[in-house]
């Protein structure tokens, strides 16, 4: 397997040191990269996402949706019926799955549907005002000697 060396990365950024942990889960996450069950993401507006995930047979009481440490994950279990019902063939997946998504910085969930076997889970970007770029005025050399006399 290739390894890649971030160090020239870290050189020239600031704030990027969680990029190689992140490229690493990817990286490693493709070798035995678990497809059950499919999934979409779309983007629904600018700062809006949705996962859609096919649940076909479960309930919503069998479904778990959890965001934990900028996580969302998703569990199901179906109950055993295996006495109720006799099946000729089975050919829809009702096995018991966990999936996990990496959610970035102010990434928040903000509700989950499930409706005709799909579950959908909406997300939304809440960036603080804090952390939203600004303008900055550009003032003369007069008007920094004032401030630091006023102070």
């Amino acid at each position: 397997m290739r390894s890649l060396d971030f160090a020239p990365l870290y050189r020239a950024t600031v704030g990027f040191d969680q990029m190689a942990d992140l490229m690493d889960r990817v990286l490693t996450n493709d070798a035995g990269a678990q497809s059950y069950p499919p999934y979409n993401i779309e983007k629904t507006a600018d700062d809006a996402y949705r996962i859609s995930i096919a649940v076909a047979g479960f309930t919503s009481d069998e479904l778990d949706v959890e965001v934990k440490e900028n996580a969302l994950h998703v569990s199901a279990k179906k109950a055993d019926d295996s006495g109720e019902r006799k099946f000729l063939h089975r050919g829809i997946a009702t096995r018991a799955f966990s999936r996990r998504f990496h959610l970035a910085d102010h990434v928040k969930v903000t509700g989950a549907a499930h409706e005709n076997g799909m579950l959908h889970i909406d997300l939304a970007r809440e960036v603080p005002e804090a952390l939203k770029p600004r303008k900055i005025e550009i003032g003369g050399a007069k008007a920094i000697e004032a401030e630091v006399v006023e102070v």
